[in-house]
């Protein structure tokens, strides 16, 4: 997601920076695992000096939920950055190598070269306070897989009928279509969202508790790459 508004191209990635990625230890290769649609959701709290969200991920998108909790589990986001914020679209944290980033560094820009594949299913939309993973790259090689460790959260706004019908257009006609219910259409003008990105993306959460802290975060003033003046650090813990 760190490009998928304005569409920049990934830069030159540094043997340093690559050498993070690939050794940090907490980030697990790809899960397998069966639909448990019928398990209680998991919860976990995602943890900022402006406040906390409750968010519950979904069963129906095991392999990511899988993946999030191992990685929630080893500590591997605490201490990272919320590194990219875009008032209206959302906010983006996850990547590794933000832990120990110089102020004012471009952060999101490295793929993960293994990735997970998509799990698009129907009804889970990119409503506020989607939970969702942030693609392994830009690049055509990374067409359909989601990076390990980068997501994303959306605040969106709101979006009439007739604006959602233009975007199910414009999604099937990039190749992601995506059909909606009448409960997705009232989600969609009522609380808002991104729903160009349905189809794209994997919808693995959702916040419960907490959709104002996504709006607190969403007014940090950034820098030309998005990423805030202020570095805001996750901590994020299961509640089981």
């Amino acid at each position: 997601m760190s490009n998928v508004s304005k569409g920049s191209i990934i830069g030159p990635l540094t043997r340093a920076v690559l050498l993070t990625i690939l050794c940090w230890p907490g980030l697990p290769a790809a899960l397998t695992a069966q639909p448990t649609t019928h398990l209680k959701r998991p919860l976990v709290e995602i943890r900022t000096e402006l406040g906390n969200m409750v968010v519950a991920l979904y069963n129906e998108t095991p392999v990511h939920r899988d993946n999030f909790l191992q990685l929630v589990r080893t500590g591997a986001y605490d201490s990272l950055l919320f590194h990219r914020i875009v008032p209206g679209f959302a906010i983006e944290g996850g990547d590794p190598t933000s832990k120990y980033a110089e102020p004012g560094v471009q952060l999101g820009q490295v793929p993960d070269t293994l990735g997970i594949p998509l799990e698009v299913v129907p009804g889970l939309i990119h409503k506020k306070g989607a939970l969702s993973a942030a693609p392994a790259g830009e690049t055509r090689e990374f067409t359909g897989l989601s990076h390990r460790s980068r997501f994303f959260i959306v605040q969106g706004t709101p979006y009439t009928a007739e604006e959602l019908i233009e975007v199910a257009e414009r999604n099937a006609n990039l190749g992601t279509p995506f059909s909606y219910t009448d409960e997705d259409r009232l989600e969609y003008s009522s609380l808002g969202g991104q729903p160009r990105l349905d189809g794209g993306y994997t919808v693995f959460g959702e916040v419960l508790e907490g959709l104002e802290v996504i709006d607190a975060l969403a007014k940090q003033p950034c820098n030309a790459w998005d990423r805030p003046l202020k570095d805001i650090r996750m901590f994020i813990r299961t509640m089981e």
